[in-house]
């Protein structure tokens, strides 16, 4: 439909004809997708199966609980630096789309599973490089790749017996939004924290939500069915 609409705006444009039948075809809206968000307990066996006290495994550990715990896009964890953290505040900046930064809390258990990673097992990992700001490193010392982090994500996902298909980085994101939303957060504050530019984009969350909450209607209420 839009190579027809095309075709026609173009043919009188440029005098080939006269008017253009299609102007008043309207395109039909595709169907909105919704995230797909993983069950508290699903996260949970992720992050459980990334453990270990390997500097490799230490450093997995961190930075899956740093993307769950701070909504973080894949880009903006692996492009965090040490100075981005304040880990005694409990606060990291995240270096966003457009030039934009935000100012983001860091749960508890992410903050100590960053801790033990740069205290016992990233200044190893950097003896093998050339010297980096970035937080979280391979094992050559190097910045850690977006590629690298989506194949920590798939290999504790598999470790978990969870569904490889339905699983990425940006489902980690996903759900830190969706378990908020389910909490009772605002989702202005929700917006912040994802560093959405519009309230549109952080509004298809409630979607989800309101899925679970019809979910826990039906099973809680007696007259519900």
């Amino acid at each position: 439909m839009s190579a027809v609409r095309g075709l026609h705006k173009f043919a009188v444009r440029e005098g080939l004809a006269p008017d253009d039948p299609a102007r008043e075809i309207v395109p039909p809206t595709p169907p909105r997708r919704l995230p797909k968000a993983l069950a508290v307990e699903e996260i949970e066996a992720i992050l459980r199966a990334a453990g270990g006290p390997e500097p490799l495994a230490l450093r997995d550990r961190a930075l899956l609980e740093f993307l769950y715990g701070t909504g973080a896009r894949i880009s903006e964890a692996v492009g965090a630096a040490i100075d981005d953290l304040d880990l005694s505040d409990g606060t990291v900046l995240l270096h966003g789309k457009g030039g934009k930064s935000r100012l983001v809390p860091v749960g508890g258990y992410a903050r100590t599973a960053v801790e033990a990673y740069l205290v016992r097992a990233r200044p190893e990992l950097a003896r093998a490089g050339r010297g980096t700001s970035v937080v979280f490193l391979n094992a050559r010392g190097g910045p850690l790749s977006r590629q690298s982090a989506w194949t920590i994500l798939r290999r504790a996902a598999e470790r978990a017996g969870l569904d490889q298909a339905r699983i990425s980085p940006h489902t980690l994101r996903h759900s830190y939004a969706t378990h908020l939303l389910d909490g009772g957060a605002d989702v202005r504050v929700v917006q912040e924290l994802l560093g959405h530019a519009s309230v549109t984009t952080t509004q298809v969350y409630t979607l989800v939500t309101v899925d679970r909450l019809r979910e826990v209607y039906a099973t809680a209420h007696p007259r519900a069915r």
